[in-house]
């Protein structure tokens, strides 16, 4: 079937197929309530556009599965439509979709949970209805997102786990030894600002510059513990060494205050990155891409995340999707389908996805595929690596931690503040943010 965008199915989506009301609930099998079961009902699935090849791929293979598709903005850029509508549906009674992609990874924290009395949107996934031996293949700790109070209520598709990009053309020509670990890091900055000025070693332009550096480097600025409990920190040594080492790199020019997203960026840095500590789709979003860094075939190499001096190795993660069963399903049978298809199967997590797939053994083959292209200076083992590394106190909270980067630290680097000092008011900012969305700040 055709996809349909959320604007033009607002009016319908009440009465979408596959959507029913709580009438005839009980606890069923699974652990939450359902309504009647159909196994022959349509199923309706939401997916951003980049997610429709997904949906193309199930349908091909499963032909037999009614489904409408619908397209929508997957709450991208924190819009919170995944949420503002199922709240909709939720007073009207029905209308809700079976299964629901969302770019964010912080949908958990409210789905998982009840809503004026209504049941909640996110059915549990693991108390049978996906099988344990799916869910114990996919990376360690991708699923922590997808997990409240030890239920999992959904499937990531991809990582976004940060290792660092470099250029093995400009390293070896500079005589430059790769970095491992932050401090060296640090240090090649600081020489790349006296001996090369213009090149770059990084960047911190973006409203996930906090989850590159700082839930990297452990910084305990968003530790939430429950469905409505956080701890915040930032005053901890950890935090502290992140800060001090960007504003040292940002003051000598090295680590720039410039999206990578803009035209200033492609226009000052194209050839001049040296070193880039980013998420795994940074390789064709900014390098292997044509609209931007374009980084010639056989440059591009990448290594395991970096280390801060006597700690264990860590780092953090910007973005990867989510996928949703609901609750409210009348065909769980065939919406359980769909999710385990489009986030297993070699037919789109290898053969399609631009991601790296959250299931460990398609993450595998898709690595192969990558390398088998020839574009890489190195393999491309250091994701495999990086995506077990996800440290696991950085939580994932109704509130953007993005949004509240943007808000306080980003203007306070272009007015030429340093971070250490600003830790202090960062810290105020999320525990306001938390306390405005009910969490208990510890």
């Amino acid at each position: 079937m055709r996809a349909i965008s959320v604007a033009g199915a607002s009016a319908i989506a009440l009465t979408l197929a596959g959507c029913g009301g709580d009438g005839g609930t009980s606890v069923g099998s699974y652990g939450f309530p359902q309504v009647t079961q159909d196994d022959k009902a349509p199923i309706t699935v939401w997916v951003d556009s980049d997610r429709s090849s997904a949906a193309d791929a199930f349908k091909k293979a499963n032909p037999d599965v009614k489904i409408n598709v619908v397209t929508y903005d997957g709450s991208a850029n924190g819009s919170n439509s995944f949420r503002t509508k199922v709240q909709l549906f939720d007073r009207a009674g029905n209308g809700w979709p079976d299964v629901v992609f969302s770019t964010q990874n912080n949908d958990a924290a409210w789905a998982s949970q009840k809503s004026n009395g209504k049941q909640a949107f996110a059915a549990v996934l693991d108390g049978g209805l996906v099988p344990k031996t799916t869910l114990d293949s996919f990376t360690k700790g991708s699923l922590d997102p997808c997990t409240v109070e030890g239920k999992v209520y959904c499937l990531r598709n991809d990582l976004a786990q940060v290792a660092l990009w470099y250029n093995k053309d400009l390293l070896d020509k500079f005589g430059y030894a790769l970095p491992t670990t932050w401090e060296e890091y640090q240090a090649i900055g600081e020489k790349v600002a006296k001996e090369h000025p213009g090149y770059i070693v990084g960047a911190v332009g973006d409203s996930f510059a906090s989850e590159i550096y700082f839930w990297s480097g452990k910084c305990q600025a968003n530790g939430v513990t429950g469905p409505k409990t956080v701890s915040v920190s930032t005053g901890t040594p950890e935090c502290q060494r992140v800060a001090s080492m960007l504003d040292v790199l940002i003051k000598n020019g090295t680590t720039p205050n410039v999206s990578v997203f803009t035209p200033e960026f492609v226009k000052k840095y194209t050839g001049k990155v040296l070193l880039m500590p980013g998420p795994a789709w940074y390789a064709g979003a900014i390098f292997n891409n044509p609209q931007s860094l374009n980084v010639p075939a056989g440059q591009l190499g990448v290594a395991a995340p970096l280390t801060w001096q006597g700690d264990s190795p860590a780092t953090g993660n910007v973005g990867g999707g989510t996928w949703f069963v609901s609750s409210h399903s009348k065909n769980l049978k065939a919406a359980e389908k769909f999710v385990e298809f489009v986030t297993t199967a070699d037919d789109y997590q290898v053969n399609v996805a631009p991601g790296y797939p959250a299931y460990a053994p398609a993450a595998e083959k898709w690595l192969k595929k990558q390398e088998s292209s020839g574009y890489y200076a190195t393999d491309l083992q250091a994701l495999l690596t990086a995506g077990s590394l996800i440290w696991n106190g950085w939580g994932s909270g109704v509130f953007s931690q993005e949004a509240i980067w943007a808000k306080t630290m980003t203007p306070a680097i272009a007015n030429g503040k340093n971070l250490v000092d600003m830790l202090p008011e960062w810290e105020t900012a999320i525990k306001n943010q938390a306390q405005v969305n009910g969490y208990t700040v510890k």
